[in-house]
């Protein structure tokens, strides 16, 4: 699934009933939300995903991959979307697996628009956040590639608290070698202070772990 260039707001449907897509259709485009609907998870993962805040409204049991298996499978991406669940066969086991697996909505048919809208509005806030922290630890990771080794190295010490002379000692390097390193990390990761350049440090390891 590619990206494409796009800021709106974007609502994907997913569910194999005809005249459900035309009607969420309908209903969304009504409100101002632009709509791609899909008769499978399959057939959507063929497609282009836009490039904007997006919420994902799927039918929980479908020919093919299920809802909650394609749920699971989001969880382990590098852009999870939110899901609003929809399903004629809910039952409470299904919608603790829902919930837990972190669908903003759960709702049985027939549903009132109303609460579809605000699960849906919902989805796509936190898609948004979503997107600017992805965003912003994307630009941190360009920074991160435009440091030297040494710079690297410099850096994973001084993200630990230690002093210029510490380090220097640790790498066998002047005291001035380690301060004009320590000058070019800050300026290359456009880091204000030490806590901004950890908080910087922390993103970059909680990423590297995730992939």
């Amino acid at each position: 699934m590619t990206q494409l260039g796009d800021s709106r707001e974007f609502v994907i449907v997913i569910d194999d009933d005809a005249s459900i897509r035309r009607s969420l259709d309908n209903l969304l485009r009504s409100v101002g939300l632009q709509v791609q609907t899909y008769v499978s998870v399959e057939a959507f993962e063929k497609s282009d995903i836009p490039d904007a805040a997006v919420c994902l409204v799927l039918d929980i049991r479908m020919p093919g991959m299920s809802g909650l298996e394609f749920q699971r499978k989001l969880a382990g991406s590098f852009r999870p979307l939110p899901i609003v669940f929809l399903t004629g066969h809910g039952d409470i086991p299904m919608t603790v697996e829902a919930m837990k697996g972190g669908a903003i909505g759960f709702l049985t048919k027939p549903f009132r628009d109303q609460d579809l809208l605000e699960a849906i509005r919902t989805g796509i806030k936190h898609d948004r956040v979503q997107r600017f922290a992805l965003a912003n630890v994307s630009e941190i990771h360009r920074r991160f590639e435009t440091l030297t080794p040494r710079e690297r190295e410099v850096m994973a010490h001084v993200v630990t608290g230690r002093l210029n002379k510490q380090i220097a000692a640790d790498l066998n390097l002047s005291e001035i070698t380690i301060k004009i390193c320590r000058g070019q990390v800050m300026r290359k990761m456009e880091a204000s202070s030490l806590v901004d350049l950890v908080r910087m440090a922390d993103k970059l390891k909680s990423t590297a772990r995730s992939q």
